[in-house]
């Protein structure tokens, strides 16, 4: 699975933008490794720098140096069902005359209505334009109907509650900075404050509390679903922009995509993926001589089966740090040759012994089968896979890149012909019940991926820029729109 981008804004006067947003981007960069980029405000004009790689390749100490001003947005970026190309990095930038300097903005998240909102603004229906383009021409051409803006909450206010989805956004104008989440709140976003309480000096947006520590920025509180965020020189202003609706932050935010540093609903990530493990030891015993985490988010959950079940626990794989994602390959065969490059066994760990395999999840189950096979070339006796969320049986069209309802392995497969395909000796995943309550809050969530319970109707056919689907494929129609 990917998640698709994380976002970072700053208003900090007197101080370099670039630099902040350089350091809150590379904090960020596990939400996205394709492509990255910045915009930064300076006399009334916005300077934008994006490209295609990692933080550290698109940026270097020349380019921060010609991104000046004290005020901007960043983004890192997986592409999904949009290509992963120059034209669709972000930030995305739009300007007319009506908009004195334009507005760059960027966006974690999946439109559900982008077709029709494509249409709205006069863009050619089959040109497979992103959905974050297109919220972008929504807002351009609201401002030029309002006659002009230096000032973007106007143009918010009279489109943003036409677009559909997952959204967390900001924008960037020559003078303020903005956030928004959407009604539901599916993608994190969090405000953070440099300085003290007392004298404050500036403000911080981010997809994860981490890359305001980065910086050197004071968690305040996550932005509320629907709440929209302006942060100019005299400080921060709140409103309430989209009328909220039940929250539904994804689920798996907790299982996988936020880093376990990361403060989510008043908990830290990390405690949460340790108590997974913990009621997962309880709900699927087995005997058994080590526990062992797949690198870097089943460990966590494996310390947790461990310190519960009093296997002892230890390192049965090491992993490539230099080595992305081993989902970013095309093809099956070429993420199972990727699972070898990015993990390599310890023999003397391993070889003998009956082992407790701990993940996160399993999606197509390419890259468990490669480590099943991998552990036991290195001579384990037994592999016993637990896996700290319920079976993932649903496509996501809310943010997350995962394929069709007929690619994924629990949705076509019953327990049992997923330990015969997998070759492991047993599988277990822990219950959605038991996993909401490692989380510590039982409801607020969205888990469709995991029951089919989608919290919005989703509609299939359109360009997007955040999940994958398929409007020709009958089982994903089906998990779209549950009772067909």
């Amino acid at each position: 699975m990917k998640e698709a981008c994380g976002v970072f804004g700053v208003v900090a006067p007197g101080r370099s933008a670039a630099h902040l947003i350089f350091d809150g981007l590379y904090a960020l960069q596990h939400r996205g490794q394709e492509s990255a980029g910045m915009a930064t405000a300076d006399a009334g004009m916005l300077t934008v720098v994006k490209d295609m790689g990692l933080v550290a390749a698109v940026f270097d100490e020349r380019k921060l140096h010609g991104l000046t001003g004290d005020r901007g947005i960043g983004h890192t970026r997986y592409s999904t069902h949009g290509s992963s190309d120059w034209a669709n990095a972000q930030p995305v930038y739009v300007s007319s005359a009506a908009v004195p300097g334009g507005f760059a903005m960027g966006h974690n998240g999946n439109v559900t209505n982008t077709e029709e909102l494509a249409e709205r603004v006069g863009m050619l229906p089959g040109l497979g334009v992103a959905d974050s383009a297109v919220v972008a021409e929504l807002v351009l051409q609201a401002c030029e109907r309002q006659g002009g803006a230096e000032d973007l909450r106007p143009a918010l206010r009279a489109v943003m509650d036409q677009v559909e989805g997952a959204f967390s956004l900001v924008f960037c104008d020559p003078h303020r900075v903005y956030g928004l989440r959407d009604r539901h709140g599916f993608r994190p976003l969090c405000l953070g404050r440099l300085g003290t309480a007392d004298h404050p000096e500036g403000w911080v947006l981010a997809s994860e509390s981490p890359a305001l520590d980065v910086v050197g920025a004071t968690f305040v509180r996550e932005v509320a679903p629907g709440e929209l965020i302006t942060i100019d020189d005299h400080g921060v202003t709140a409103e309430q922009l989209l009328e909220p609706a039940t929250p539904a932050l994804c689920i798996f935010e907790f299982v996988y995509f936020a880093r376990p540093d990361a403060q989510l609903r008043g908990r830290e990530v990390h405690g949460t993926r340790r108590r997974m493990g913990e009621l997962l030891a309880l709900q699927a015993p087995v005997e058994a001589d080590l526990v062992m985490g797949v690198p870097d988010s089943g460990v966590p959950a494996a310390e947790g089966f461990a310190r519960a079940s009093g296997i002892p626990y230890g390192q049965g794989l090491v992993k490539n740090r230099y080595i992305g994602r081993t989902f970013i390959a095309p093809d099956q065969a070429a993420r199972a040759s990727g699972v070898r490059r990015k993990l390599n066994p310890l023999r003397d760990n391993i070889a003998g012994k009956r082992l407790v395999v701990v993940d996160d999840s399993i999606v197509r189950g390419t890259t468990t089968h490669a480590i099943v096979q991998m552990l036991r070339e290195a001579g384990a006796a037994e592999v016993h896979l637990r896996i700290s969320s319920p079976p993932f049986a649903w496509p996501c069209y809310f943010g997350i890149d995962t394929p069709n309802r007929a690619e994924l392995l629990a949705a076509t497969h019953s327990l049992e012909e997923i330990t015969a395909l997998l070759e492991a000796d047993s599988v277990a995943y822990i219950d959605l019940a038991l996993l909401r309550e490692a989380i510590g809050v039982t409801e607020g969530f969205c888990d469709a991926c995991l029951t089919g319970r989608y919290p919005v109707a989703v509609k299939l056919r359109g360009a997007t820029d955040g999940a994958a689907s398929s409007a020709d494929d009958p089982l994903a129609l089906q998990g779209a729109l549950p009772g067909l």
